[in-house]
């Protein structure tokens, strides 16, 4: 296995993907719900820690998988249990255990029912998202992003708002649907390899036919997560209907498993397929910002104004990727941290301000700076970087993204343009109601002590990638740097085929 790299001794990857399972089935026998509370917070918080050295100890100068684990699982069928990590999927290991202790602490005295399984859900999801991205093998992989439906699909269900049966199906068959062509696309590699080994199938010498049908069907799975425009109707629907802690999971680690499946299985498996119907992704890319920042200037709600932006922003990841050079590819996988962290702080700014006044309507909160200022600042940094605003993190990912896409094709790259200037009017209109309008809320309480702790983190690295990005750049260099060579073989082979002019 030349393309990962074993870990001797401590099984350090598969402790992080289950230990908080681990702790589910405990937290199943503990009584009382302060105690569940704590135990779900200890045991999400000591799985953050225990990531931390996966940055530490990572090799930057390699493109193979790190922290590798292998065992063979059912050897008739060449499945195996195989883990691994590269700079890719290292930050979004990291985001995913940063964000659910959070999600814990934030959901402290917001859910107030069935708090063990509450709990419980959250740490199934970590356990199941957390494998996603670390996952080397198909049937591995299959079975933790289809793990993730459930209980998601309770969150909002059960503890979601009035509409919570509407979302929840909703999510559930969009979803659903998405992981049939999914399983479709993992069954044909797998009649053509005799393998689920997700690195063997990269650089495979498929015809440009079976890649674009193994290609169209990668799409539209990852495509409903994401989500692009036109598969988008769900997510509007799950996010203001979820509570807080599904909203900040949905939009800070669930949207960005699309786009990991684009880099991890479309660009390298299906090299040919992706030259010849990027263009057409690039056009839907700029539609979809376009039209989440359009719709999302229109929003009374403010849950519905930062889910249509999420769409917006995800259509900026998405340019970034299917542009197919460094600057473009690592500004898309930064701006997936960024709009992790971006958005899932105002999702729990909107949670805390609906706990106070049961209202998410902007009009509702007209001229809350006069009494709640710890709130309107920490609502005012991540509004701003939201749209992008200099020093903040969405900015440097942004920049990136674009100046990918002017040296490539201006036209797109220009089309997109619109879509920051959007941000800007949605975003401000928001703080103008927030910070002039009205004549202020004086029986409305300011942020207490855990609720600044639940967003300090946030702040730390919307500034921290904002104005030192390297230490997050640096991480994903080399490979992306590798994937993008596997893309340009292709493309050499193209033009030797006369395939391409």
């Amino acid at each position: 296995m030349d393309f990962l790299i074993l870990n001797e001794g401590f099984p350090l990857l598969s402790t992080i993907v289950f230990l908080p399972l681990a702790g589910a089935l405990v937290l199943l026998f503990l009584p009382g719900e302060n105690v569940q509370r704590i135990w779900a917070m200890a045991v999400t918080s000591v799985t953050a820690v225990i990531s931390l050295p996966l940055y530490s100890r990572f090799d930057l100068t390699t493109a193979k998988y790190q922290f590798g684990e292998h065992v063979s699982w059912i050897p008739s069928l060449n499945i195996n249990y195989t883990l691994g990590i590269d700079g890719i999927s290292l930050l979004l290991v990291l985001l995913t255990t940063l964000i659910m202790p959070l999600c814990v602490l934030g959901s402290w005295t917001y859910i107030k029912t069935r708090i063990k399984e509450f709990m419980i859900c959250l740490m199934i999801m970590e356990t199941a998202m957390l494998g996603v991205f670390m996952a080397l093998d198909f049937v591995l992989f299959y079975i933790l992003w289809e793990a993730m439906l459930i209980p998601m699909y309770l969150l909002i269900g059960v503890w979601g708002g009035p509409r919570k049966i509407y979302a929840s199906i909703k999510f559930f068959l969009y979803t659903l649907a998405g992981s049939v062509m999914l399983l479709v696309a993992i069954i044909a590699l797998y009649l053509k390899n005799g393998s689920f080994s997700i690195p063997m199938m990269m650089g495979q010498d498929y015809s440009s036919t079976f890649q674009i049908w193994v290609f169209l069907a990668f799409f539209l799975a990852f495509a409903i997560k994401v989500p692009m425009f036109p598969f988008h109707t769900w997510l509007p629907a799950a996010h203001v209907e979820a509570p807080t802690a599904g909203s900040v999971i949905l939009a800070s680690i669930l949207l960005k498993m699309g786009t990991y499946g684009f880099l991890r299985f479309c660009l390298p498996i299906t090299p040919l397929a992706t030259l010849t119907l990027g263009p057409y992704v690039l056009w839907m890319s700029v539609v979809a910002i376009l039209y989440g920042g359009f719709t999302a200037l229109a929003q009374s709600d403010m849950k519905k104004l930062i889910a249509y932006s999420s769409v917006g922003h995800m259509g900026f990841v998405t340019l970034g990727i299917f542009f197919l050079n460094k600057q473009g590819m690592e500004g898309a996988i930064l701006q997936m941290i960024n709009h992790g962290v971006t958005t899932g702080a105002l999702f729990l700014c909107v949670g805390m301000m609906y706990e106070r006044t049961h209202s998410r309507e902007i009009a509702d909160h007209s001229g809350i700076a006069q009494n709640l200022p710890i709130f309107v600042s920490f609502l005012t940094i991540f509004s701003l970087s939201s749209l992008a605003f200099p020093a903040t993190n969405s900015f440097v990912g942004e920049f990136l993204v674009l100046a990918g896409a002017f040296s490539v094709n201006k036209i797109i790259a220009g089309a997109a343009i619109p879509g920051a200037i959007l941000a800007a009017a949605y975003m401000m209109r928001l703080l103008q109601h927030v910070l002039f309008r009205g004549p202020g809320r004086p029986d409305l309480a300011d942020l207490n002590i855990r609720e600044i702790a639940t967003l300090a983190p946030f702040l730390c690295f919307v500034f921290w990638i904002g104005l030192a990005p390297e230490p997050f750049l640096n991480v994903m260099h080399t490979s992306v740097e590798y994937l993008i060579q596997q893309v340009d073989v292709a493309k050499t082979a193209q033009i030797a085929m006369n395939i391409v002019p």
